[in-house]
């Protein structure tokens, strides 16, 4: 028997049981849709993750004071004072640093005639926006003399603006009050909506760093330093240039802690994606145990087959057909169900994905490798739970097949 022969076979024998052939693909139906589906959903969210991150600024670098201790007693980092502007001035030169800036920032609330909202001042250089990839939508920002003069000017974000000015006034040129010091607006930030943290990126207001250090906050040292490498493959030796320039720089001994920490969005970008990985390995895995009872109910369904038509196997081979043609025919309709299932599983798993986009406005991304590994687990699934079905068949003695009740 020639293999045109045995599908043509296969298929007979399928369409004449069609309920019990459709509840037998629905396994492998639901589960490559669910496979697909997952798959989607994870990849959308680790690709959005990297958007965010990458409008956060990629290469980007942090530096904060670190946790030591001062007389046996361990010091939080929010009472270190071991940075300042001198650090910062060190580093500005720094060969593979694009762009470096203190930072200083004080939360209080901000005012404007009837009008308050609570929010935080970010004491910064211009250069900040670069790292941040903030962009002034309207208006300017301030410059270096803003910075020597320790002007009181400012550039508010957009949730800032939407608080203090419900009325869709200009805020350029106003002045608001931040506790009891009067600023005035010089400019209007692009929005940039929640981080991956869910944190609001608007909700900002940005000053010369020597405004708030000396206005508001009355120190001499600075809380941070925000940085960006030349290139993102750069960041950690970048990161250990800086790590040595500081070092030098607060005379720590080769054995002793760093008074210093220092976080780069590469590390956060990595952390995310590798919890990403494991949330979407771990979806694929439990929409995997559909496939696994597909291929069960596939086997069963095969098994009860070989049993309603054992006369029938008895008399194809007593009248020649070979045990190679009885095991190929069963084969071939088990794979033939499994593959079936798939492709309509892939489909409604494409389906399913654009649905969850459009109606749960979550991320998705379909993969070219997740359609194509679907459709060959799918073939493997029919191979392998119809195999042993299909070997019993072909293994059933002619007479005694032949005088099956």
């Amino acid at each position: 028997m020639n293999i045109a022969n045995l599908l043509k076979i296969a298929l007979k024998a399928l369409n004449n049981n069609k309920l019990r052939c459709f509840l037998t693909m629905l396994g492998i139906i639901i589960g490559v849709d669910s496979v697909i589906t997952m798959l989607a959903i994870g990849q959308g969210s680790k690709n959005s993750i990297k958007e965010q991150i990458s409008e956060m600024g990629s290469n980007m670098i942090m530096i904060h004071p670190g946790n030591m201790h001062r007389g046996g007693v361990r010091q939080s980092a929010d009472d270190m004072q071991t940075l300042d502007e001198s650090d910062y001035e060190a580093l500005k030169d720094l060969p593979g640093i694009a762009a470096v800036s203190p930072s200083v920032n004080s939360g209080g609330q901000l005012v404007n005639g009837n009008n308050n909202y609570p929010s935080s001042i970010y004491g910064v250089t211009p250069e900040y926006l670069d790292i941040r990839r903030f962009k002034v939508k309207e208006g300017s920002i301030f410059t270096e003399h803003d910075i020597k003069s320790a002007a009181k000017v400012c550039i508010l974000g957009k949730t800032v603006v939407d608080n203090l000015f419900p009325n869709g006034e200009d805020p350029v040129g106003r002045v608001i009050r931040f506790g009891k010091i009067p600023l005035t607006v010089i400019g209007v930030l692009e929005s940039k909506g929640t981080n991956s943290m869910g944190q609001d990126q608007d909700d900002v207001v940005i000053a010369p760093y020597t405004t708030v250090m000396r206005r508001i906050l009355a120190i001499d040292y600075i809380q941070g330093i925000f940085a960006s490498a030349v290139d993102e493959n750069r960041t950690d030796e970048t990161i250990d240039a800086i790590t040595e320039v500081l070092r030098t720089r607060h005379k720590i001994k080769e054995d002793a802690d760093d008074d210093f920490e220092i976080r780069s969005q590469q590390e956060l970008s990595e952390m995310m994606n590798s919890t990403s990985d494991m949330m979407t390995v771990l979806l694929a895995c439990i929409a995997g145990i559909s496939l696994l009872v597909g291929g069960i109910g596939i086997m069963n369904i095969m098994y009860v087959s070989v049993t309603e038509r054992t006369r029938e196997i008895g008399l194809r081979m007593s009248i020649g057909a070979r045990g190679i043609d009885i095991l190929s025919q069963f084969l071939i309709e088990a794979v033939i169900i499994s593959v079936s299932g798939g492709v309509i599983g892939i489909m409604l798993g494409i389906i399913a994905s654009w649905l969850v986009n459009a109606i749960a406005h979550w991320p998705v991304y379909i993969q070219a490798y997740s359609v194509v590994l679907s459709f060959a687990v799918c073939t493997v699934t029919g191979v392998f739970f119809g195999w042993y079905p299909a070997k019993k068949a072909a293994g059933l003695d002619p007479i005694e097949a032949i005088r099956y009740e």
